[in-house]
């Protein structure tokens, strides 16, 4: 079978899609059927292979359909975050040339100000969707119709916008398949199939968004297996747990905020649910935390496979719950293009060097409307990079150590924050850290460290001190914060990705802000012999 809709031939009853909070279902032959009907509107409209449709929905099963509809269309499909505001909404499809927009009565009042000044022809799912022509309606007025020839288009693909933790979101866009590939197996779907057991009897259970990629991706890559999914509207820990062992899901995906409020269940809660069907957990999207990973593998057992990669899709990295045991914090090993570390003068680095992370001979992209980032991805041999920086050891396993645009330049030395984070975080008053560069006027930059005490415990200067002072035996002194601050939560992207440049930009004027512990911390340290 090479995709969706060869399974959907065999197996048209199967239920292979299900709304979580509805119980909502749809056998596969339904969702075939109303993909295809869709695939015909999309082109008997005025847009040719190549063009681009926007989808801003909450997660609901509609955004599968129409995916499906414009990979068929030989379209892009830009699935646009619903937690942007009006105008935010507008610069993603203004940027994204999209030609015709779908919501529902949910999503419309964030997509008025896109329509008014861009005048997107739109359409809803709902049909009481005021002022808005439902799309069932323009369905069912092309009946009737003949039938168009698909069949020399090229496949469509997402369009999907960079979460924008460094700055505004940019899209990504990877070459659409050729007409051929409707006759193949999409190579990352064989890649899925081989590495994480994804199958006809699979049944993978998706709490996140899906106006990420990964999300999207690895629902689809289901369904291109013949597998079945659940998908949730939105995350809720005990519920996830539920649905485990009511629809005996086999595969699974998070990100390590999602384990941690897993992890934060009542033990009689934990225990309650029966978890045996589950057989596959991929993580990803954030750094994971040893301690944390370790906790899942204590509960869960190892079934947990972690990978390193991002929309742009130009290099793979994997992990299985048995190789981490041996190397515990990596990410793994490359399993799409080849890797690579270099300094800042692009020359490669040996094992066990810190430099920027390249793949050779990855996947091929470019950013949407961006030529200057598209050439900054890309050094002169042709290796792509995320922008992150790590190390391989010598089996050829990487470990990531931050992203390029964090780093911290203290006294001219490249300070990382994910390694103080790590120290920071073994306190055992501490629930989660985040360490950013504030300006210095002597050594240009200092890490600051914004701390979320666990439940219970009392923010003061002394537990401040001891936080750092635990640490500092394990850090160079210039990795040490300078400041401390505790806040209540940090500011997250809903896939659990730090915001950093929310503070970063706080801390620009709030300098002061805290504690004042390096001075104090460094005395002690003095008096101990340190």
């Amino acid at each position: 079978m090479h995709n969706f809709f060869s399974w959907a031939e065999v197996q048209g009853d199967r239920v292979v899609l299900t709304q979580a909070e509805t119980g909502e279902a749809h056998t596969a032959g339904q969702l075939a059927a109303r993909a295809l009907d869709l695939a015909q509107w999309l082109a008997a409209r005025p847009l040719k292979a190549g063009d681009t449709i926007a989808v801003l929905l909450e997660n609901r099963v509609e955004i599968l359909q129409l995916v499906l509809a414009a990979r068929e269309a030989g379209l892009f499909a830009a699935v646009v975050s619903t937690h942007l505001t009006p105008s935010e909404a507008e610069y993603i499809l203004r940027d994204s040339g999209a030609q015709l927009l779908l919501v529902s009565s949910r999503t419309w009042p964030k997509a008025q100000q896109a329509h008014s000044a861009l005048g997107l022809p739109v359409y809803s799912v709902d049909a009481d969707t005021q002022d808005v022509p439902s799309l069932q309606g323009a369905l069912s007025a092309l009946e009737g119709q003949p039938t168009i020839d698909l069949s020399t288009r090229p496949l469509g693909r997402d369009l999907l916008y960079s979460s924008g933790t460094t700055g505004r979101p940019k899209g990504v866009v990877r070459p659409l398949f050729g007409p051929e590939y409707r006759h193949q197996t999409d190579p990352e779907v064989a890649n899925t199939q081989r590495l994480m057991q994804f199958d006809e009897h699979m049944v993978y259970l998706s709490p996140a968004p899906l106006y990420h990629a990964a999300p999207l991706r690895y629902t689809l890559r289901a369904l291109d297996s013949g597998g079945a999914a659940v998908i949730m509207r939105s995350f809720d820990p005990e519920r996830s747990l539920a649905l485990i062992e009511q629809y005996q899901i086999t595969h699974s995906q998070w990100v390590p905020t999602m384990l941690t409020r897993m992890l934060k269940l009542p033990d009689a809660v934990k225990r309650h649910y029966r978890l045996s069907s589950h057989k596959v957990a991929v993580h990803a999207a954030a750094p994971c935390p040893v301690a944390l990973k370790q906790a899942m593998l204590d509960w869960w057992g190892d079934i947990l496979m972690e990978y390193y990669a991002g929309s742009e899709g130009c290099g793979t990295t994997v992990i299985n719950s048995q190789e981490w045991r041996h190397k515990p914090g990596s990410v793994g090993r490359a399993i799409s293009g080849i890797l690579h570390i270099v300094d800042d003068h692009g020359a490669e680095l040996p094992a066990g060097e810190t430099g920027r992370i390249y793949f050779e001979k990855g996947g091929a992209f470019s950013y949407l409307n961006d030529e200057a980032k598209t050439r900054e991805a890309f050094d002169e041999r042709g290796w792509a990079t995320y922008g992150d920086i790590g190390y391989v050891d010598e089996d050829g396993y990487l470990f990531l150590s931050d992203r390029r645009a964090d780093l911290i330049l203290s006294g001219g030395v490249n300070v990382y924050p994910q390694e103080i984070e790590l120290a920071l975080g073994t306190h055992p008053a501490v629930d989660e850290v985040a360490v950013v560069g504030v300006a210095h006027d002597d050594f240009g930059e200092l890490p600051l460290a914004v701390v979320v005490l666990k439940p219970g415990e009392v923010a003061s200067e002394s537990l401040a001190r001891a936080i750092v002072a635990q640490a500092a035996p394990h850090l160079s002194k210039v990795k040490w914060p300078e400041r401390v601050v505790f806040e209540t939560q940090l500011p997250r992207l809903e896939t659990g990705k730090l915001l950093r440049r929310v503070l970063k930009e706080r801390f620009k004027t709030e300098r002061d802000a805290g504690y004042d512990v390096r001075a104090a911390v460094s005395l002690a340290m003095q008096a101990h012999g340190g």
